[in-house]
C-alpha cells in the first residue's frame, strides 16, 4: 500500500511538471510571437504597456476582456492616428500590463491606472473610447475623474446590471482550484482550433477580418497569468458595475454610445439603451444587424462617433 501510495505521488508530481513545463514553453512562444507593440511605462510601480501614435487631439483607446493593444491596432488606431494621436493601453494583467493584484483589478482601479499612464504620456485630459469590458472601464474614469476626459465613447460597453449567472468557463477558471489545475492545463494543451472558434465567435453573426486572427494575438491571453486575471476580472464585474451604475450622473463629458442591435455578448437593450438616459446629454447610435465586435464590423461607424464626440468637445 505504502508503495502504492508513493507510485501515485510521483505520478502526480510528474504529471504537474509535464503541465508546467509544456505551459511555459507555449508562453515563451507566445511572447516571441507577439512581442510589445509599444513602450513599457512604470506608472507609480506598475509596468503599463502603451502604443502611441499618430498626432493631433489625444484619444485612449481601451480594448475588452481577453484581449490587447492588438485589437485596437489591427485597424482602427492606424486610421484614427491619421487626425489624432492615439494612445493604445494593455489592460492590467493582459497584453504586457501588469497584474495590480491577485483577485482580479476592479474597473475603478484600472482607470485610476490608465488615467495616470495616461498622464505620464502628456494626455491630461484625452477623448476616452473603449470596447465591451473596457467601455466599463472607460466609463469608471469618467464617472470618478470627470474633469480628465474629453469625451466619451463606450463601445458595446457593459454597463449595467444584468440577470444571467456567470460562465461555467469562468466560474472554473476563477476559482482556487480552476486557477491552481484548469489554467495550466488550459495554457499547456488548448488546440489552436479552439481559439480561433472563440475568436469567430466573438464576431457573430459578422466573421472577423481577414489577417485578424494572426494579428490579434490570442496566445498572449493564454498565459496564466493573463487567464487568471481576466477570469478574476469578469468574475468580479457585476458587483462593479452595479456600484458604478449611480456615478454615471457625474458624467460631464460628450457621450457618443455605439452598439450593434444583434450583440448577443452585451445586449444593447440590457446595456447601452439604459446607457443613453443615465448620462446627461448622451446619444446612442444603433447599428443594425452588427454583433458585439463593432469597432471592426462596423469601423466607420466607430470613427463617425469618435469624430462627433470631438467636435462635441472643441477638438
Amino acid at each position: 500500500m505504502r508503495k502504492a501510495l508513493i507510485y501515485i505521488a510521483f505520478a502526480i508530481a510528474a504529471l504537474i511538471a509535464v503541465v508546467q513545463i509544456a505551459a511555459a514553453m507555449r508562453e515563451g512562444q507566445a511572447l516571441r510571437d507577439f512581442p510589445p507593440e509599444g513602450q513599457l511605462l512604470d506608472v507609480d510601480g506598475t509596468q503599463v504597456h502603451a502604443v502611441v501614435m499618430g498626432s493631433g487631439p489625444d484619444l485612449v483607446l481601451i480594448h475588452g476582456a481577453s484581449g490587447n493593444t492588438r485589437d485596437m491596432t489591427f485597424s482602427l488606431a492606424p486610421r484614427l492616428a491619421e487626425r489624432y494621436r492615439v494612445i493604445v493601453f494593455d489592460r492590467p494583467g493582459l497584453g504586457y500590463t501588469e497584474r495590480l493584484n491577485t483577485t482580479g483589478a476592479t474597473l475603478r482601479q484600472q482607470a485610476t491606472l490608465l488615467r495616470a499612464a495616461a498622464q505620464q504620456l502628456g494626455a491630461a485630459r484625452p477623448i476616452v473610447m473603449g470596447q465591451s469590458y473596457g467601455g466599463a472601464v472607460a466609463l469608471a474614469w469618467a464617472a470618478q475623474s470627470p474633469d480628465d476626459v474629453a469625451a466619451l465613447i463606450p463601445v458595446a460597453a457593459a454597463s449595467n446590471p444584468w440577470d444571467a449567472p456567470l460562465s461555467t468557463f469562468y466560474r472554473i477558471t476563477s476559482s482556487r482550484f480552476g486557477q491552481a489545475v484548469i489554467v495550466p492545463l488550459i495554457t499547456a494543451f488548448v488546440p489552436k482550433s479552439v481559439v480561433e472558434n472563440a475568436v469567430e465567435a466573438v464576431f457573430d453573426p459578422q466573421s472577423a477580418p481577414e489577417g485578424y486572427a494572426d494579428h490579434v494575438g490570442a496566445a498572449l491571453t493564454l498565459r496564466r497569468v493573463s487567464l487568471r486575471a481576466n477570469a478574476d476580472q469578469r468574475a468580479n464585474i457585476l458587483s462593479e458595475i452595479k456600484a458604478l451604475v449611480p456615478l454615471y450622473g457625474s458624467i460631464t463629458a460628450p457621450t457618443e454610445i455605439v452598439h450593434g442591435t444583434a450583440d448577443t455578448t452585451v445586449g444593447l437593450e440590457i446595456h447601452s439603451a439604459k446607457l443613453v438616459d443615465q448620462i446627461d446629454g448622451a446619444t446612442l447610435t444603433r447599428l443594425p444587424g452588427i454583433g458585439h465586435m463593432a469597432h471592426h464590423a462596423a469601423e466607420d461607424a466607430v470613427v463617425a462617433a469618435i469624430d462627433r464626440a470631438a467636435r462635441r468637445a472643441g477638438l
